[in-house]
């Protein structure tokens, strides 16, 4: 593994850190205090590419590589976790999904307008119920015929506000548990399809992130991903993907607390120095700029093992469990180094500290993590 970024991995950081600074950055703060879904950046991320990163040309992605993934995931959260996240969901679990288990036709039809940015994707696989336990999954479909009926709810669906199609994981054969899972395509307005309440949260306020129900919904058959029964398969496959996205955001959200650190650090006067001088605040910036360093280099090995075609599922959990771990440490001492200001909203520090407790959580919590760590490194004895 080569750990320097090659010239177009550069280009496009750098790139990538224009546009956060510039069409980001300035609305991060009303985002997290309206809640509104950044709809006009999105769009101006797509005419960079950045909805549909890994995604063949062909099928109106970029065609870069996973490295180039994590790098845009950690720039545009280091300065709002709230877009980072809608597009790594946008790119890892909806056209990932499509990318690596879709037929010709559904990519056409599904693939290609979401990887040029022009729809909004989501991924169904949260349930009140079912969080962890994914295979226990009480939203059903019934085969009728070339059409499956789908009844029930999903929770905490991050774009499910905003989405114009979702990959929806149903139980068609409860009686198999994990192997009578389905993922089905499901459209904005096709009948019985209803976007629930909107999820009120810690952090990450902008993401549209909602309950999803399914009355009597009929999809035609074409719709499935893959075959009956692979939904489970399909769904922990593409989590691996997501999971370096969440370390990349994670590593972003530290990176940016840490700058905001280091720079009141400097201006910050106390019995009439600047408190970077003292030897306290010094050992907690060390301390920050080794774990963003330690983050950053598991998510790129992740990735650079997924560009391999090697499996990367433990390499995806070593990162996201660090990764997230570290962020919610270093935001922690980022406010600890603002003192009272820190824990004001005026200071980018407080939302830093909300946005990154999520990332101990979603698409898989540190408990999972550790059990998917743990499975791979007792098969290898």
């Amino acid at each position: 593994m080569n750990l320097e970024l090659t010239e177009e991995q550069k280009l496009l950081q750098r790139s990538v850190r224009e546009f956060a600074e510039a069409e980001v950055k300035p609305l991060a703060r009303e985002l997290d205090e309206t809640g509104r879904f950044p709809r006009e950046t999105l769009r101006k991320a797509a005419e960079l590419g950045l909805t549909g990163i890994t995604v063949p040309e062909r099928y109106g992605g970029a065609g870069m590589d996973h490295i180039c993934y994590s790098i845009v995931m950690e720039e545009i959260a280091r300065v709002c976790a709230s877009t980072s996240v809608i597009l790594s969901v946008q790119n890892s679990l909806f056209c990932g999904t499509l990318e690596h288990f879709g037929t010709e036709e559904q990519k056409k039809k599904f693939l290609v307008p979401f990887a040029r940015g022009e729809k909004i994707g989501c991924y169904a696989l949260t349930e009140p119920q079912a969080g962890s336990n994914a295979a226990a999954l009480a939203t059903k479909a019934i085969r009728k015929g070339d059409r499956y009926v789908i009844n029930g709810t999903k929770a905490w669906i991050t774009n499910g506000g905003a989405a114009d199609a979702g990959v929806i994981y149903v139980n068609t054969q409860p009686e198999k548990g994990e192997k009578g899972i389905t993922a089905l395509l499901v459209e904005k307005g096709t009948p019985g399809f209803a976007v629930g309440k909107e999820e009120k949260k810690l952090g990450i306020h902008a993401t549209a992130c909602t309950e999803l129900s399914f009355t009597d919904c009929e999809v035609p058959a074409e719709n499935r991903v893959g075959n009956e029964g692979d939904g489970y398969k399909i769904a922990l496959t593409t989590l691996d993907g997501g999971r370096i996205g969440i370390a990349s955001q994670a590593t972003g959200i530290a990176q940016g607390a840490y700058e905001a650190a280091l720079a009141y650090a400097r201006q910050r006067q106390a019995f009439g120095h600047p408190i970077a001088e003292f030897q306290a605040i010094q050992f907690m910036l060390a301390d920050m700029a080794t774990e963003i360093d330690a983050a950053r280099l598991l998510a790129r090995r992740a990735a650079w093992k997924q560009d391999s075609g090697a499996r990367f599922s433990m390499e995806a959990a070593i990162a996201k469990l660090f990764a997230s771990e570290m962020a919610t440490r270093v935001a922690h001492k980022a406010i600890q180094i603002h003192g009272g200001n820190g824990y004001s909203s005026e200071y980018p520090v407080e939302r830093a500290y909300r946005d990154a407790r999520i990332t101990e959580i979603y698409e898989g919590t540190s408990e999972i993590q550790r059990l998917v760590i743990a499975s791979w490194l007792l098969k290898r004895q």
